[in-house]
C-alpha cells in the first residue's frame, strides 16, 4: 500500500478556506471517507463547515459531538458528520456497521475523534490530522489510506 501524504500550514481563515475549497473540489465527484484528528479546539468542526459550504451545503452546519451524526442532503452529493467522542468503547461497537454503511457508495463521510473507533474505520479513507501552531495558524496533515484516494492526496499537494 503506498499512502500520499501532503502537509499545509494555513496562516489564517483565508487559507484554510482555500485548502477546504481545493479538498472539496477533488472529492465532490466520487465521495470520499475522511477521519479527523486533533486536540479540542484544533479545527475539525471548521474544516468540515468549511468544505461542507464549499460543497453547496445550505443547513447550518454543526458539531454533532452530543447527536453522533448530522446529516445534509442539500449539495450536490450527501454529506455526513459523525463525533465519537462521547461513545464509550462499547458504544463505538453498536455503530461499526453503520461506519462502514456510510463509507460505500458516492457521499461524503467525515469521523471527527476517529482514534476512539478502534480501527474499525474502513480500509479505504483519508485521514486528517489538525494542528494548533498558534492561536491562528493551523496545520493540516492528509494521508491516504488505501489506493483509493491517493490520486486525491496528490492533487492536493500541486
Amino acid at each position: 500500500m503506498n499512502n500520499k501524504k501532503y502537509e499545509k500550514v494555513c496562516k489564517n481563515l483565508d487559507d484554510t478556506k482555500q485548502l477546504a475549497q481545493k479538498f472539496a473540489e477533488l472529492i465532490e465527484e466520487n465521495g470520499c471517507f475522511i477521519n479527523l484528528y486533533g486536540e479540542i479546539g484544533a479545527g475539525k468542526t471548521a474544516f468540515v463547515k468549511l468544505v461542507a459550504q464549499a460543497l453547496g451545503v445550505s443547513e447550518k452546519v454543526t458539531s454533532p459531538s452530543f447527536v453522533i451524526l448530522n446529516e445534509y442532503h442539500s449539495a450536490k452529493i450527501p454529506v455526513y458528520h459523525f463525533d465519537l467522542y462521547r461513545l464509550e468503547n462499547e458504544g463505538v461497537k453498536t455503530i461499526v456497521d453503520e461506519l462502514r454503511e456510510y463509507s460505500e457508495g458516492r457521499q461524503i463521510t467525515f469521523v471527527e475523534w476517529a482514534e476512539f473507533s478502534q480501527n474499525e474505520i474502513p480500509f479505504n479513507h483519508i485521514k486528517i490530522n489538525v494542528t494548533y501552531q498558534d492561536d491562528e495558524k493551523r496545520k493540516y496533515s492528509f494521508e491516504s489510506c488505501g489506493e483509493d484516494f491517493s490520486k486525491i492526496i496528490e492533487e492536493l499537494g500541486k
